[in-house]
């Protein structure tokens, strides 16, 4: 299982998820261009000393992602992109252990095109006066769902 950041716009969501992944061993993809400097000494800052034990790529923009993705099957399976346009609760789904859960932009999402390719689109049930929950948060919540299911 992966974690994959869409042009990720916060660099402290970014550094909790990459801490997230250290943590519980969950490699992760960061696909740019990012809303702030993706720099080692930044990257440092927002992940703290866990960077060092942490799995993560780097990918020039998402045609870049979607290449390593089709080159690694082994590792890069479905896409589960998490979207506030989607129907079905996440802790409806059925995880495997390859796949992918896609966070989008903090600022817009995804694009359509995005959305097109995922195999599946999940969401987080909320009340409906809320727009949308931090997502680190919402990443960390499906996460431990999905890793509850295949290591359960």
């Amino acid at each position: 299982m992966r974690l994959a950041l869409f042009q990720p716009d916060i660099p402290q969501n970014t550094g909790t998820l990459l801490r997230l992944g250290a943590c519980v061993n969950l490699p992760l993809d960061i696909i740019e261009p990012c809303g702030f400097i993706l720099s080692e000494k930044n990257l440092r800052r927002a992940g703290m000393d866990y960077l060092d034990i942490c799995n993560y790529r780097r990918h020039d923009g998402w045609e870049d992602f979607l290449h390593y993705r089709r080159a690694h099957p082994e590792e890069y399976g479905r896409l589960v992109l998490m979207t506030t346009k989607a129907a079905k609760p996440y802790y409806d789904f059925k995880f495997l252990p390859n796949d992918i859960i896609l966070m989008g932009r903090e600022s817009a999402g995804v694009p359509e095109p995005v959305h097109r390719l995922a195999d599946a689109r999940l969401l987080i049930p909320m009340n409906p006066q809320a727009r949308s929950i931090n997502m680190a948060i919402a990443a960390a919540m499906v996460v431990g769902e999905a890793l509850r299911q295949i290591r359960g």
